[in-house]
């Protein structure tokens, strides 16, 4: 299947809600040919539905593929696909995330939030790394949480199976995320293809469907979310500017909030942890470097 659309390749993986979706439908205004990377056919395709209605005359195009990143098999057949399909592959951004859910495992046996957050991420960029390659120059998204500040990485108990927290576990992927475009930017340089990342801040998203809020309390949590969280359209403009932008050109190993650099805590641009986190998230996935 060969494009059709004039302007980039954009892969987008959760792309069916929240971040994901808004930004899909910016990105297809703008005529990308948007793949999104989904679990859930039914949901993408209703998702994609809304979109294209939304999107006016001059739009891209817009193709569902699916991709569960909690399924490491699953992984591999959509890149497989992709590099069969795909002449060129111009963005990647891994956007889909779960957030404090209860403690579950993926199907290789991961702690859930740690297995979809940067696992199934790790090894998708991993796959998509040559396609990318020949494409450059060509850019790499990573979405974060300025929750990574309550995180280190439990190396003694990746899988939290002497405990879990579920808190901790999402804090804990996502300095994963940061630690990830840490190394890869290294692993990267002259090669054409970059990689950032970004923290959207408290956005309106199903991210927090495993939160529990009081019956009672939640007219007044939505009534604030409302007034205070940002829309997933706002949430979804630093992801649109690190995806199209022409002001991070050859910009690399960065994280960004508001469309702004964003200085990060040291646990995060610790070189040594994220040298060590690539070797052991190698090795979970089964990647011999």
């Amino acid at each position: 299947m060969c494009s059709t659309s004039s302007g980039p390749t954009v892969i987008i993986t959760g792309a069916n809600s929240g971040i994901g979706k808004a930004l899909a439908g910016e990105l297809l205004k703008l005529q990308a040919r948007v793949i999104m990377a989904c679990r859930d056919q039914a949901r993408a395709e209703e998702a994609a539905r809304e979109l294209r209605s939304q999107a006016g005359q001059e739009q891209g195009e817009l193709v569902i593929k699916l991709l569960d990143l909690a399924s490491l098999r699953s992984v591999r057949s959509f890149c497989e696909e992709i590099t069969k399909e795909e002449p060129k592959i111009d963005v990647l951004v891994n956007n889909a995330g779960l957030y404090q859910c209860p403690y579950t495992k993926t199907e290789d046996g991961f702690e859930m939030q740690f297995g979809v957050n940067h696992l199934g991420h790790f090894l998708l960029t991993h796959l998509l790394l040559d396609l990318l390659k020949m494409s450059a120059p060509s850019r790499i998204v990573v979405v974060s949480s300025k929750l990574y500040k309550y995180g280190s990485i439990n190396f003694e108990d990746l899988n939290s199976e002497n405990k879990y927290d579920k808190a901790f576990c999402y804090s804990q992927s996502k300095l994963a995320n940061l630690l990830f475009t840490l190394e890869l930017a290294k692993k990267l340089e002259g090669s054409g293809v970059t990689v950032n990342a970004l923290t959207p801040g408290i956005v309106r998203t199903n991210l927090g469907r495993h939160v529990a809020i009081p019956f009672l309390a939640k007219p007044l949590f939505n009534l604030a979310s409302m007034a205070f969280f940002k829309s997933p359209l706002e949430g979804a403009q630093t992801p649109l500017y690190l995806a199209s932008s022409p002001e991070v050109e050859g910009v690399s190993g960065k994280c960004f909030a508001n469309c702004k650099e964003e200085e990060l805590m040291p646990a995060a641009k610790d070189q040594q942890v994220a040298k060590r986190l690539w070797e052991v998230s190698c090795q979970m996935v089964g990647i011999e470097e």
